[in-house]
């Protein structure tokens, strides 16, 4: 999301709002300000918290939020498809260009809210941002009892990991996703804090390196997520995962888990 919002504004940063076209009108979750008050504001940054990305026009900003399958179009010049499946909002610009927000799937998550600047909105209550003093307090000192995974994972404790970054980081940790933050010992949450770093700051440099909105195809750069059944690139064993409705978690035993399997709910079984 850090680098979306840095192609967004490379890409209309400076420009004229001119108008909108809500194409899925469940996705704005806000009624005041209206949208209207963003016309003829110009768009003087952008920025993101967790993964919320936001475009600030002075004294009002947009914010929103791809969910899992939200993707984002540069369009120059705007098209004219207004009905198609999938699309959720259409933002223009003086500049002949357009930012187009779409969602594949089902869910239908993807929102957006047009708030005043000193506004936090939806992400009121996020937790502390990777590379904070706080995060990096909650990783030394926490005692959570929680798996580690589901940890990274909550917003409400950690903003702006999510799933993949979760699965590379553990596994460059060689820490298990089951494990709790609690157990861990002083010289695993220091190697987590740097995987974690790590992983981010390589996610974000390739990130960076894209042209144009977000892709259909993302993660695309994953080292272990989303590619269970394959080798380990570290030791060679088949990567694993576990299932549940909507998500997995990939891990290596031989790196992670001490070359336990771990329960997959697709089984209905515990294995030890």
């Amino acid at each position: 999301m850090q680098a979306l919002a840095e192609r967004i504004e490379s890409y209309v940063g400076g420009a004229t709002f001119t108008g909108y076209e809500p194409l899925q009108f469940s996705a704005l979750k806000t009624f005041d300000p209206a949208p209207e008050a963003l016309k003829g504001r110009t768009l003087e940054r952008t920025s993101r918290r967790g993964k919320y990305v936001m475009l600030h026009f002075g004294d009002v900003k947009i914010a929103f939020h791809l969910s899992q399958g939200g993707r984002v179009d540069f369009e120059e010049p705007p098209k004219k498809t207004n009905k198609a499946k999938g699309y959720v909002v259409r933002w223009k610009f003086d500049n002949n260009r357009a930012v187009l927000l779409k969602e594949f799937g089902t869910e239908r998550k993807a929102g957006w809210w047009v708030l005043a600047e000193d506004d936090i909105g939806p992400m009121d209550g996020l937790g502390p941002e990777p590379g904070s003093k706080e995060f990096e307090d909650l990783i030394r000192t926490g005692q959570d009892s929680r798996r580690i995974h589901t940890i990274l994972r909550d917003q409400r404790t950690v903003a702006g990991i999510g799933r993949g970054y979760s699965d590379d980081a553990l596994h460059a940790a060689k820490i298990s996703p089951f494990a709790s933050l609690k157990s861990m010992k002083a010289d695993d949450r220091e190697r987590l804090l740097q995987a974690i770093e790590e992983t981010l700051a390589n996610g974000l440099e390739i990130e960076r390196k894209r042209t144009g909105g977000l892709p259909t195809k993302v993660g695309d750069h994953w080292v272990v997520h989303h590619e269970h059944g394959k080798p380990c690139p570290v030791c060679g064993d088949d990567l694993r995962r576990v299932s549940y409705e909507s998500h997995e978690v990939t891990y290596c035993p031989t790196c992670q888990t001490g070359g336990k399997i771990l329960a997959d709910r697709r089984m209905s079984r515990l294995i030890r």
